[in-house]
């Protein structure tokens, strides 16, 4: 085989996507606030773009943003007693990373109700700077007010510290006795239970700002562990008290706030702004457009383009002059473009979910992105991108789009049901069922059969623990531990 140079001529085909159409693809994806910022860079970068009148004033028809059906909010306002013992499981884990303390338990919300934001928020301030305002005047002097203000800012949002006290005295090159006076100063600011170093320190400084910290208290917090397990009758032995006692006990735990620095969080919540908002229309059908009061409407300055070209004497000037009017217009049908993605696609979302709409969570189907991209002849891909971090508003509440999306099991009817409907069911016969009669997973496998779900054992174990609810075994000593 002879080897030398030689010249070949081959046809291919290949898709090159220009800087404009890989921006416009990007748009897709953005949130809202994503895209304020970057119709922001847009008008300060182009002064021929500017923004124009929206086409309707935000006012009444605008819906308040609220979680929806699907979002569990933990409740942090009255705890209850196995909600502290959830965590007595895992007490080497963070009280501000778990979100349900009832998760184990079998008393995680299903998100039906809202959450009760008032409690949580009762002042603008920081956690520090709300502890930080009162040192001043219970510090004995200036140096412990300092030990004690590099305290606070090692606490996490629920207020607890997890910083050693050798490693601040350390840091601070202070003898551990005054970091220990420090720390006693911090634990002695409201609300109570801030600085503990355990759930269990948590307690014992909420029961002895209750006055209600005896022995018998002491034993009781000393061994939440039990109360996790279920294992009241060697609990109630402990603390050598009768049952009434005991009840009043439990009560009075129940009352204390396992995460006091929750109440006054660190950052503002950000308020969700819907893509999309659906209504009921008239006659039946639904109303479906888009929030134009989410993202700015821009124009281009036509007049203001007439006096910068007959002020444009050079060709670079001109050149530059209409790169920036190409830019614009490009802008401009960009958005208009994504505007009129999300719309069909929302479209198709409310008509194949449709039964959600009417009925709630129970009436989904499953759906996948393939489907509704080929409804409306683009590519899944697309659809992904629109569906991610966009918000639809309808009557039930603001749900991201990917909501509406989710895998599905076989059904009498033939048409399927969504796996959101079917954990739906799962929690409403958990939370009808008796004290005396908790459903295994197969009972509820039994039942949901019997109600055209097609559903094996594992698989309702899957969905209900997916939601957070426990098994029956610990939603039997959770609804005992209710009861009294």
């Amino acid at each position: 085989m002879a080897l030398g140079p030689r010249l070949d001529l081959r046809q291919s085909q290949s898709l090159v996507m220009t800087p404009q159409l890989q921006q416009a693809i990007k748009l897709l994806a953005l949130s809202n606030l994503e895209i304020e910022s970057f119709v922001a860079e847009a008008l300060e970068s182009n002064p021929l773009l500017e923004v124009g009148e929206l086409r309707h004033e935000k006012g009444d028809d605008q819906p308040e943003s609220a979680p929806g059906e699907h979002e569990s909010t933990p409740d942090f306002d009255g705890e209850t007693a196995l909600d502290i013992a959830d965590y007595a499981r895992d007490p080497d884990s963070s009280p501000a990373d778990r979100g349900d303390w009832a998760q184990a338990g079998g008393l995680a919300s299903g998100g039906e109700e809202l959450p009760d934001l008032e409690n949580r928020s009762r002042s603008n301030l920081s956690l520090a700077e709300h502890l930080a305002s009162q040192i001043g005047a219970l510090a004995h002097d200036a140096r412990e007010g300092l030990i004690a203000g590099r305290i606070i800012h090692e606490l996490d949002e629920a207020g607890y510290l997890h910083t050693s006290l050798r490693e601040l005295s350390d840091d601070l090159g202070a003898p551990l006795a005054e970091v220990e006076r420090a720390l006693m100063l911090v634990q002695s600011l409201d609300p109570t239970g801030v600085g503990a170093r355990s759930l269990s320190e948590c307690l014992a400084l909420q029961a002895r700002e209750a006055d209600r910290y005896d022995p018998c208290m002491a034993r009781l917090i000393d061994h939440l562990d039990l109360l996790g397990s279920g294992d009241i009758a060697r609990l109630r032995r402990l603390c050598d008290v009768d049952e009434e006692d005991f009840a009043d006990m439990l009560a009075e735990l129940r009352s204390y706030d396992p995460k006091p620095g929750s109440r006054f969080g660190g950052e503002a919540e950000t308020a969700i702004v819907p893509d999309v908002i659906v209504k009921p229309a008239d006659g039946g059908g639904w109303h479906i457009r888009i929030n134009e009061a989410s993202l700015p409407r821009l124009v281009v300055n036509r007049d203001y383009y007439v006096e910068l070209e007959a002020g444009a004497r050079d060709k670079a000037s001109r050149a530059w002059l209409n790169e920036q009017l190409g830019e614009a217009d490009w802008l401009i049908r960009a958005l208009d473009q994504r505007q009129k993605t999300i719309l069909k696609t929302a479209t198709e979302i409310v008509t194949r979910q449709e039964g959600f709409f009417r009925e709630g969570v129970s009436a989904m189907r499953p759906l996948t992105l393939r489907e509704v991209a080929e409804k409306i002849e683009m590519h899944e891909s697309t659809v992904s991108r629109v569906t991610s971090n966009k918000y639809l508003s309808c009557p039930r509440g603001t749900f991201e789009m990917k909501y509406f999306f989710s895998s599905g099991v076989a059904a009498a009817d033939g048409e399927g049901a969504s796996s959101e409907a079917i954990k739906a069911r799962i929690r409403a016969l958990c939370d009808a069922e008796d004290v005396k009669k908790v459903l295994s997973d197969q009972k509820l496998a039994d039942l949901l059969n019997e109600e055209g779900f097609d559903l094996a054992r594992r698989t309702v174990a899957k969905y209900r623990e997916a939601i957070g609810i426990g098994s029956s075994a610990q939603r039997r000593r959770a609804k005992k531990l209710r009861a009294l």
